[in-house]
């Protein structure tokens, strides 16, 4: 090493894990305004710490707030790196003390949202952090977001991102990674259904045959929708929620089903999209509602991408991190929306670990420094 290098502050990855357990121990369920908003203060002051220039703005429908944060630089106009993060997580308050505590067990880190995906905003934040604290800058401009709802699909954070998006150059995003430290090129398109029958009530035993059962022309529905998943193709239907009736000794009048599906293509949403909102009543004293649609357009990979993906790997390769993507996933994150619009964008970039969404949920703190110096060489050289 020359005096320079030996003179350059390391990457530390105790501070990243002190870093993370400070985000960690705010939790933040999407569906909890204060929680949410609570970890939003705490990312509003550090990024002001950092001398970020920030903006929060008011949750809608009564989501918590979004931040975005923007890195000084001479020229805000040219495009720039868009890092995409959310603070909130699936899991309910309590979760820290209760069935997912917030632990170290050899190179695991436990806890709620940990993985999915605090480890990895923080993660990004620390490398711009620390590439100030080298003496460098990023060529290009750079801009946090913070997003409050992403894991019930952002429904009003989507109208920014794809607003800061069609400002970028690039994206990144700092999901986790997957199946062993790969990053993500690629996502499937999610769809979501909200279906309907209405029949006529009877009495079930002194009137059945005046009766014309909601459930059964839903069962019917179901299994026409569920027999619609085709692998071959990559996509798949499943019934996920059903309720109906009020009391086994009455026909029951309605019933109502939410249905998630999965898409490769945009063509491909269009048409299941198509079939849908087509299907109609076996009975005809049955009425069929259908509502809903796409939520998130599918990811594809392109060419753009792929460069990106090589220069994060040919960075990555110098500290001896061998960089891979996996080939698309069926789970759905922000980049669905910006890889969607044509904008270069590499997911996944977050910690690696495994549970998302479970009460096993961890990171792999041998994970965080590899990562960070690709974070950090990327902030730095992308142009």
């Amino acid at each position: 090493m020359d005096n320079h290098q030996k003179n350059q502050p390391l990457i530390d990855p105790e501070e990243i894990v002190e870093g993370i357990l400070e985000w960690v121990e705010i939790e933040s369920p999407s569906t909890d305004k204060m929680a949410v908003n609570e970890m939003a203060k705490l990312v509003e002051a550090q990024c002001l710490s950092a001398g970020l220039t920030v903006e929060r703005t008011a949750g809608e429908e009564g989501w918590g707030d979004l931040i975005r944060a923007r890195a000084p630089h001479p020229d805000q106009d040219i495009p720039g790196i868009l890092i995409l993060s959310h603070i909130d997580t699936v899991h309910p308050l309590g979760t820290k003390e209760g069935d997912n505590p917030i632990r170290r067990e050899a190179d695991k880190l436990y806890g709620p949202g940990i993985y999915d995906m605090k480890a990895g905003a923080y993660l990004a934040y620390y490398a711009y952090r620390h590439l100030l604290r080298q003496g460098n800058s990023p060529k290009l401009p750079v801009t946090f977001m913070f997003v409050p709802e992403e894991e019930v699909g952002s429904p009003y954070s989507r109208k920014y991102i794809e607003e800061e998006a069609a400002k970028a150059k690039y994206v990144l995003v700092t999901e986790p990674a997957r199946d062993g430290g790969k990053i993500v090129v690629a996502r499937k398109g999610w769809g979501n259904f909200q279906l309907k029958t209405t029949g006529v009530p009877a009495h079930a035993g002194a009137k059945h045959e005046d009766g014309r059962s909601a459930i059964k022309e839903m069962a019917r529905q179901i299994l026409d929708i569920e027999a619609m998943t085709d692998y071959e193709r990559g996509i798949s239907l499943n019934v996920g929620l059903i309720e109906g009736g009020t009391g086994t000794n009455v026909v029951p009048r309605e019933c109502h089903i939410n249905v998630d599906m999965r898409v490769t293509t945009v063509q491909d949403g269009e048409e299941m999209v198509a079939v849908m909102h087509g299907l109609t009543a076996y009975d005809p004293d049955v009425t069929l509602t259908v509502g809903g649609g796409m939520n998130r357009p599918p990811f594809e990979m392109n060419d753009a991408t792929a460069a990106l993906f090589d220069i994060a790997r040919n960075a990555s390769l110098e500290h001896g991190l061998d960089l891979q993507y996996t080939t698309m996933t069926g789970g759905c994150s922000d980049g669905n929306f910006t890889g969607a619009m044509g904008v270069p964008t590499l997911d996944g970039m977050g910690a690696d670990g495994a549970g998302a969404h479970t009460l096993d949920e961890f990171i792999l703190i041998s994970s965080l420094e590899p990562r960070a110096k690709t974070w950090v060489k990327l902030l730095e050289r992308l142009e």
